[in-house]
C-alpha cells in the first residue's frame, strides 16, 4: 500500500441543525483527486462508558429504552461529556448518577469512535473496580434498570445478539481480550 495523501479538504460549510445534544453540518470538500463533493456529519460532545466490575466477577449493566430503535438495550453505564469536563470526571459522575455506585479504582482502557462515517463522536472506555453502593441520581427524564450480571454471561449475550450496543460490545470485549480472559475480576 503506497503512502498517498487521502485528506479531504473543507471548502465551505453550514450548520444544518443545532440541537441540545448534537449539531449537524453539511460541508463542501475537495477530494484527493481534485473533485468536489458534500459531506454531512454529526458533531457530538464526546462520551464515556464504564465497565464496572464487582469483586465476584459480575459486571454492572443497565437496561434502557432507546427511542430511535423502539426497544430496550442492555448496555454499560455511559454518558456524554459536559462542557469542559474531563473524561475521568464524566466517568465518575455518570457511574454515580446512573447506578448509585462509586469506585475505588479507575483505569482508562481506550478511546473508540463508534460511527466514523457520519459523526466525530469519541467514547472513552473506563474500567471501575472496588465498587461501593451509594444513591443514584438520575437526570430528569432518564429511566433505566440497573443489573449485575456475570461477566461471562454478558460475553455470551454479545455472541448470541442480546447485546448489540457498540460501546458495550467494545468495552466488554476489550476487558475480555486484554485484562484476563474469563475472569477479569481476578486479583490484581
Amino acid at each position: 500500500m503506497k503512502d498517498s495523501d487521502l485528506t479531504e479538504r473543507r471548502l465551505s460549510g453550514e450548520l444544518v441543525y443545532d440541537g441540545r445534544f448534537i449539531r449537524v453540518w453539511r460541508d463542501a470538500v475537495r477530494l484527493p483527486d481534485g473533485s468536489a463533493t458534500v459531506r454531512e456529519y454529526v458533531r457530538h460532545p464526546g462520551a464515556v462508558a464504564i465497565v464496572a466490575l464487582f469483586d465476584d466477577g459480575r459486571v454492572l449493566m443497565e437496561r434502557q429504552h432507546r427511542f430511535p430503535h423502539g426497544r430496550d438495550f442492555i448496555e454499560l453505564p455511559a454518558g456524554k461529556l459536559e462542557a469542559n469536563e474531563p473524561h475521568f470526571e464524566t466517568a465518575k459522575r455518570e457511574l454515580l448518577e446512573e447506578t448509585g455506585y462509586v469506585a475505588a479504582e479507575w483505569t482508562r482502557l481506550a478511546l473508540i469512535h463508534p460511527t466514523i462515517a457520519y459523526s466525530d463522536e469519541g467514547i472513552e472506555l473506563w474500567l471501575a473496580r472496588g465498587l461501593e453502593k451509594r444513591e443514584a441520581k438520575l437526570d430528569t427524564g432518564e429511566f433505566l434498570e440497573v443489573l449485575a450480571l456475570p461477566f461471562e454471561e454478558t460475553v455470551a449475550m454479545i455472541r448470541d445478539g442480546r447485546i448489540t450496543d457498540g460501546k458495550t460490545v467494545a468495552g466488554l470485549l476489550w476487558v475480555k481480550a486484554f485484562l484476563g480472559g474469563a475472569s477479569p475480576a481476578a486479583p490484581r
